[in-house]
């Protein structure tokens, strides 16, 4: 669409406005283009540009600055990616060096953060359905007893379930008994499942705690976190973004949702490599003014989860493009290397 001219024009413009955050006029592009120009030819090329859709006047100054149309241009075809630092490179393999999954995805979404200095966010991988190796009862007061649930994994839940009477000790330990004599391995899904078919030939009693123990392992699955967030405040530092204070509530409304920002994450997960979303591209509309970079990372070569950074749309592409590339395969080979 764009000759060289135009393209060399428009990249110095972008990269000045990301830099300096005020509109580029034609001097500053002669100064910097290293385009043998005079100021009517750059003002050609640039009115040519605005009629595109690639850059805009704001107001009644001189200068012009990008439009979404023109980030994506830019990204999509005239960006320089710029290395990371060995120093940065080798902080961030040796912060994202652990065997428990947990908080090698918590210092991920950290550093993604600090790196930028923008919001960094992971989706947390969804763990696989809770398999049941024993489970015991203790009686309490007032129709309420105390669930004491052991995942095959090793993860202890406790739940206080409300029940339509009071139990005695030994029906409880009667009940314990019985489930895991039948139920112990299955996961939850599978118990359900054989519950439906055996639960007219179970006893009342025997049905009800079954029913509340599966409904008790299930609230503590869907109450993992959907994503991990961090640095969202360093966003109320961002100019761009501060100066709109109703779009501001509007974006951390968001982060506290999470579902939405999840879906966009989670439709990222399905594409290969590093992308970048810029304002109204993601649909979510306090993004408007926003650029959302993200990735897909992987365990065992398998994808899990994505993860990402959070910034306004002008910001350094050229620097959070290879950041949250890098920690994405970081994180990768963390989850992937085998426990000793």
């Amino acid at each position: 669409m764009l000759d060289k001219r135009a393209q060399t024009l428009l990249k110095t413009l972008i990269e000045r406005y990301i830099v300096e955050g005020q509109p580029v006029g034609s001097r500053t592009l002669s100064r910097h283009s290293g385009l043998e120009l005079s100021p009517a030819t750059i003002r050609n090329v640039m009115s040519d540009l605005e009629e595109m859709g690639f850059i805009a006047s704001p107001h009644t100054s001189a200068g012009r600055i990008p439009t979404a149309l023109g980030y994506r241009l830019f990204v999509d075809t005239l960006l320089t990616i710029k290395p990371l630092e060995r120093t940065e490179l080798s902080e961030l393999q040796d912060a994202i060096q652990s065997y428990q999954p947990q908080l090698a995805i918590n210092t991920a979404s950290q550093l993604l953060s600090q790196l930028t200095q923008f919001a960094g966010v992971v989706i947390v991988p969804r763990r696989p359905q809770t398999r049941i190796r024993q489970v015991e009862f203790l009686t309490l007061s007032d129709k309420r007893v105390l669930l004491i649930l052991v995942t095959t994994e090793g993860d202890v839940q406790n739940r206080i379930l409300h029940t339509q009477r009071d139990y005695s000790p030994s029906e409880l330990v009667e009940a314990a008994n019985f489930i895991n004599q039948n139920y112990a391995g299955l996961d939850l899904e599978q118990i359900r499942g054989r519950l439906r078919e055996e639960l007219s030939q179970l006893r009342s009693d025997m049905s009800e705690l079954m029913t509340a123990a599966v409904a008790a392992g299930e609230d503590t699955q869907n109450q993992q976190p959907q994503y991990i967030l961090s640095g969202e405040r360093k966003l109320l530092d961002v100019e761009d973004l501060s100066s709109n204070i109703i779009r501001l509530r509007q974006l951390f409304d968001l982060f506290e949702q999470k579902t939405s920002l999840a879906q966009l994450l989670e439709i990222s997960s399905r594409a290969e490599g590093v992308q970048v979303f810029i304002g109204g591209e993601s649909g979510i509309a306090p993004l408007d003014e926003c650029s959302v970079v993200t990735a897909p990372y992987e365990a065992n070569g398998e994808v899990v989860g994505t993860l990402g950074v959070i910034g306004p749309t002008r910001m350094a592409y050229e620097r959070v493009i290879p950041v949250v590339d890098i920690t994405a395969r970081l994180l990768s080979n963390a989850l992937s290397t085998p426990k000793p």
